[in-house]
């Protein structure tokens, strides 16, 4: 079902003679002729206005642990009603997702109203919106998290953060989590081989963890971002949103256009231990074997006890505090 919904952020200008219209809710600023849809897939010009095609549009609704968004410290083991709509922003040949988020997938139209109500058909802390780029169903998005706010739902939003200030503050409200995907440190990673803009990743990261919960995953791609050198740049810019700041790195696997041999476990192991040095949180992601426990950075205490995804708070008091020394943990433990 195709809703006409009219898009925001977006304006007429003339290209050579012709009429066309500026997408502005991301970077991209895509110039859409007639009846042409910009790189997202979810925006169309038709007759000469904008509109969000991908409104209410689901591919992917599941329900899963908190864990799986990653988010390690922002209620963990909690259930959450994940949803999706097709498209993506970005071009990443990597993309594990692609039959969704690169290619217009076969949907299904749920109203807002509808959707939440679905949500709180299970036992659920919130929504995650997520799989694809959620910030391309902008319009949606809106309604969506304003319904689930007011049903005490949480809005978790998992993206690559590329998106513009304005859209960006207008969400920012009703945002309670982010995991936000930050690719790499390099401006030539995002320009050349993911055809995206790595300071609008890095706006969207310092201002949603002001108000936000924010967790940071980065996708360690051999060749691409694996150098000594790569990881040191992007755990200082983690390091200056301040130790605290929570760290995945995952590892690749080949997929879609890249077959380039998965991240070997040395790489990992070397990215972690750089960012122990500066940050108090840091954890494996897409491999087994490894202890993602989070512990007291001051004591060591287990904090939670997290083995896949069966996980268990054993070592706080009084919400965030540690129970054996008395530091706060970074994170957010008891619902409201």
């Amino acid at each position: 079902m195709l809703i006409m919904k009219e898009a925001r952020y977006y304006k007429q200008i003339t290209k050579a003679g012709k009429e066309f219209l500026k997408c502005e809710i991301c970077p991209n600023y895509c110039v859409i002729g007639e009846d042409k849809v910009g790189i997202c897939l979810g925006r169309k010009n038709i007759k000469g206005k904008l509109y969000a095609i991908n409104y209410g549009e689901v591919v992917s609704i599941a329900m899963d642990p908190i864990e799986k968004k990653p988010l390690y410290h922002y209620f963990p083991g909690a259930p959450i009603f994940s949803v999706a709509t097709y498209g993506c922003n970005l071009q990443c040949p990597f993309c594990q997702n692609w039959e969704i988020s690169q290619e217009r997938a076969e949907s299904k139209y749920y109203e807002p109203k509808e959707l939440v109500a679905l949500a709180l058909k299970y036992p659920t802390i919130g929504i995650a919106y997520t799989f694809t780029e959620p910030l391309i169903w902008f319009e949606y998005l809106l309604e969506v998290m304003k319904i689930a706010r007011a049903e005490g739902l949480k809005n978790v939003l998992v993206t690559n953060g590329m998106i513009n200030p304005e859209p960006l503050n207008e969400l920012l409200p009703l945002i309670d989590a982010l995991n936000i995907d930050l690719k790499s440190i390099s401006e030539k990673f995002y320009k050349n081989f993911i055809k995206g803009d790595l300071k609008s990743v890095k706006h969207t990261i310092e201002t949603t963890k002001k108000t936000c919960h924010v967790e940071l995953t980065n996708l360690i791609i051999p060749t691409k971002n694996d150098s000594k050198q790569d990881i040191q740049r992007l755990v200082d810019y983690c390091a200056s949103l301040g130790r605290e700041t929570v760290l995945h790195f995952t590892r690749y696997f080949p997929n879609y256009k890249v077959d380039i041999p998965l991240t070997t476990e040395e790489t990992l192991k070397m990215a972690f231990d750089i960012a122990k040095e500066k940050l108090d949180y840091v954890y494996f992601g897409n491999i087994g074997g490894y202890d993602n426990s989070t512990y007291c950075p001051n004591c060591h205490n287990m904090i939670v006890n997290r083995g896949y995804f069966n996980t268990i708070v054993t070592g706080l008091k009084n919400n965030n505090i540690c129970n054996k020394c008395g530091n706060k943990i970074y994170g957010v433990y008891d619902k409201e």
